[in-house]
């Protein structure tokens, strides 16, 4: 069987989504991974597996209607040189005009891989309804023929019904997200030396690094040896990013510790004794997260869709309301007063990712979906039970 992965970007292919394409050409299958950049180490990296490249032309992200068409067209061409039985999108335009072109070509099984909806169905967007109707419409274009859409939320499915992007009979199945390798990603001790927090994502508004900023500002001026770390990428051309000098202020202040953007955060995990991701974003679930607590790491995050999933409050982490730098104080401080927390939580996060998204469970739950591979026979029959309307995450 031939399949075509669909991506936004090279990298993703490798990082995100680097075992289960991988698992996919081990089962014996023409696998062709597509994107509209071509990093060697990536093309490399594929070929290794057995995989072969494509360029894709996309404007990531770009909103003129010409540029989207010429992104269409690329994907027509694509399925008629190709010609696949199958056809995997994930991100927004890939899983848009890959579905639609899919459908235009007629042959190949159709999967949609959402994880999140974004930015347009957050309640920062609830104003702009304009914005959001049309998006709906794509993607109900999109993904109209998919054999499943998968999510990594119930909140996703219910948003994606209320906003008419599928139907009741359309099949949406619910997965633990994209999954962590947990050998990779091995649990570590906790660190010697001053409580040290870490966030790490796009630094943007609706990441919550404000709120990170604000609440680091009230817990040093009780706690004044507290490490607060902040890593990514800078936004500086998003309109939600921020300026450098704004984050330079904030290091020079004290606050926080700018950490520049690297393709291996362990170190960065295994320093911090705590995670923290505030995020009022859409979010599916966020990778860092996951990353988190394979390494032992307790969680801070909000009480939002895709990000409140893996966290038991109490056990593994805490839930904090969006936007409240005061909240993400306190829950920051409940660990500085109490240290004794940090082990067992840590211990509980690392079991939590262990037991339901380590990425091979979550690999076998989408190959099997998509007939890829046999049924898993380690899989709980809970897995395949309807619960209104999404099928439920392997536990």
């Amino acid at each position: 069987m031939k399949i075509v992965i669909l991506s936004s970007l090279s990298w993703s292919l490798v990082n995100f989504r680097g075992a289960l394409i991988a698992r996919m050409a081990a089962e014996g299958h023409d696998v062709v991974a597509c994107a509209p950049d071509a990093e060697p180490e990536v093309v490399e990296t594929l070929a290794r597996a057995g995989v072969r490249f494509r360029l894709t032309p996309m404007a990531r992200a770009g909103t003129n209607p010409l540029r989207d068409l010429a992104t269409l067209a690329g994907y027509v061409g694509l399925m008629r040189a190709e010609r696949p039985d199958m056809v995997v999108a994930y991100t927004q335009k890939p899983i848009i005009y890959g579905g639609i072109a899919a459908r235009l070509f007629g042959r190949p099984r159709f999967y949609a891989i959402m994880s999140g909806l974004g930015y347009v169905f957050s309640d920062e967007a609830s104003t702009r309804r304009g914005l959001r109707r049309l998006v709906s419409a794509l993607y109900r274009a999109g993904v109209r023929r998919a054999r499943c859409i998968f999510v990594f939320n119930g909140d996703d499915r219910r948003s994606m019904l209320a906003n008419h992007i599928v139907d009741d009979r359309q099949r949406v199945v619910q997965v633990p997200g994209s999954g962590v390798d947990v050998g990779h990603f091995a649990a570590q001790p906790m660190p010697a030396g001053a409580t040290t927090f870490l966030m790490m994502g796009r630094l943007m508004r609706d990441k919550g690094v404000g709120e990170y900023v604000a609440a680091a500002r009230r817990v040093r001026a009780r706690w004044p040896g507290t490490r607060f770390l902040l890593l990514g990428r800078p936004e500086t051309e998003n309109p939600t990013g921020y300026a450098a000098e704004e984050m330079q202020a904030w290091q020079d202040e004290g606050l926080v510790e700018l950490l520049a953007e690297t393709r291996d955060v362990r170190p960065y995990l295994a320093s911090a004794h705590v995670f923290v991701l505030p995020s009022y974003y859409r979010e599916g679930l966020p990778r860092t997260i996951l990353e988190a607590l394979a390494t032992g790491r307790p969680v801070i995050t909000t009480d939002m869709p895709g990000c409140r999933e893996p966290i038991e409050e109490g056990r593994n982490g805490f839930l904090v309301p969006p936007r409240d730098a005061e909240a993400l104080a306190d829950a920051m401080e409940r660990f500085l007063e109490c240290p004794a927390l940090l082990q067992p939580m840590g211990e509980a996060a690392r079991q939590v990712a262990v037991d339901i998204y380590d990425v091979e469970r979550v690999n076998r739950q989408l190959l099997a979906e998509m007939g890829v591979i046999g049924p898993d026979p380690m899989a709980s029959p809970e897995a395949s039970r309807p619960v209104d309307g999404t099928i439920a995450a392997a536990a």
